[in-house]
């Protein structure tokens, strides 16, 4: 069964073109005075509330409209479960004693319910798909999610957790995958006991669910490449290291497939090389720097498309799907700033990946692809999480999408 999306070879056109949209930042910060000169003194007061008033109604109409769900609607499958880092967490960091955490300001501008841990501005990928999948709210955090409301899924996701237990660990506490899925394993217990204790049913329950896993990034950002931390590049060449990740997460997905997944959505990883932060710490090595990390990234997802294969002829009743996250994120970019953080982050003494606690943040969010030097935007999620759930080109996924996995 031939992969749909186009071979490694074309990714040199690809990179080619996506670096001809790069510009430079030149956010303008301007202040609407013009506006309360046209206010009289005798009612300055006045058009002032006035204005916050329409404004005040403007962000909450924009907010319902933008979030809004369909409370009687049925979701397409029963449940979602969320595996992976940073790029899916919505909250299991919280209380971690870690760096890699995103529950303060300006984190949430522009999320409902502020700052929650998501490390965006706003939605991240898997609440994009939990909401065209159906689901009437978010799929709740492993940290928070309590009784019958894990019937609808859980996020196990963590910042700065990978593949290996190893991966982030200069950051803090994590959550690696094998830590997901020891929690995974509670969820399904406790599922069994919501369902009379009747484990027939509660596994054909929980056989008609839709799993994300999308964890790799923090096995070649905070583990691989960055070696004054970890040995694996002194180990293992670039093949090698791709090789020995594929292998522990395909014993990993074997567990996830024990528990009765048998709809897995499989991440790849994108262009971690492109990421401000990366770009920034490259300065000094110009483009071979990036090159070097997105090829050994290459040569780790063409192995994920390797393991769909062989799940798919070798696992029973299971479909798994692969998501070409760089060949969508290649195609996709409309943003006019692609090379720096909407958020205000530190790059001295050396480049972090962060947003400042209560620092400044871009007014123009939707034209900028990075939240932080290495998270998407909202906007950015909304791209990807839309084509991964319908695929608008055949390199988008492969062999189908999550919508076509949903209908299964």
């Amino acid at each position: 069964m031939a992969p749909r999306f186009e071979p490694r070879a074309n990714m040199e056109d690809l990179e080619a073109s996506f670096l001809d949209k790069k510009k430079k930042e030149s956010t303008k910060w301007k202040e609407g005075v013009f506006y309360y000169t046209l206010c009289s003194a005798y009612a300055l007061a006045f058009c002032i509330a006035l204005t916050l008033l329409m404004l005040l109604g403007f962000l909450l109409v924009s907010n319902l409209q933008k979030y809004r769900v369909t409370e009687t609607s049925q979701p397409q499958v029963p449940c979602f479960f969320v595996f992976g880092d940073s790029l899916s967490d919505n909250g299991n960091n919280n209380d971690l004693m870690t760096m890699a955490k995103a529950n303060y300001q300006p984190y949430g501008i522009d999320f409902p319910e502020g700052p929650t841990g998501r490390f965006t501005n706003g939605r991240n990928l898997v609440d994009v798909i939990a909401e065209l999948l159906g689901f009437a709210s978010y799929i709740p955090p492993f940290a928070t999610a309590r009784g019958e409301e894990i019937l609808k899924g859980v996020n196990y996701a963590s910042g700065a957790a990978g593949i290996r237990e190893e991966s982030g660990q200069e950051q803090g506490d994590r959550i690696c995958m094998d830590r997901q899925l020891k929690n995974h394993q509670i969820t399904v217990s406790n599922i069994t006991k919501l369902l009379g204790n009747n484990e027939s049913l509660a596994t054909a329950y929980l056989n008609k669910c839709i799993y994300s896993v999308a964890i790799g990034s923090n096995d070649y950002l905070n583990n691989y490449f960055l070696p004054q931390y970890y040995p694996t590049s002194s180990i293992y060449n670039e093949e090698q290291y791709a090789a020995v990740l594929a292998q522990q997460l395909y014993q990993q997905l074997l567990t996830l497939h024990k528990l009765g997944a048998r709809k897995v959505a499989l991440f790849g990883l994108g262009l971690l090389g492109y990421t401000p932060v990366e770009l920034a710490t490259c300065s000094t090595n110009g483009s071979s720097c990036v090159e070097n990390i997105d090829n050994a990234v290459a040569l780790f997802n063409d192995r994920l498309v390797s393991l769909v294969d062989d799940f798919n002829t070798n696992l029973p009743n299971a479909t798994f799907i692969f998501i070409n996250t760089t060949q969508i994120s290649l195609n996709s970019s409309s943003a006019e700033v692609t090379d720096v953080p909407c958020c205000e982050v530190l790059r001295y003494p050396q480049p972090q990946t962060q947003c400042v606690p209560f620092g400044k943040e871009c007014s123009n969010r939707s034209e900028y692809s990075f939240w932080d030097a290495v998270h998407p935007t909202e906007v950015a999620y909304v791209v990807y999480g839309e084509r991964a759930y319908r695929a608008e080109s055949p390199i988008d996924s492969y062999p189908f999408d999550i919508e076509s996995l949903a209908q299964l």
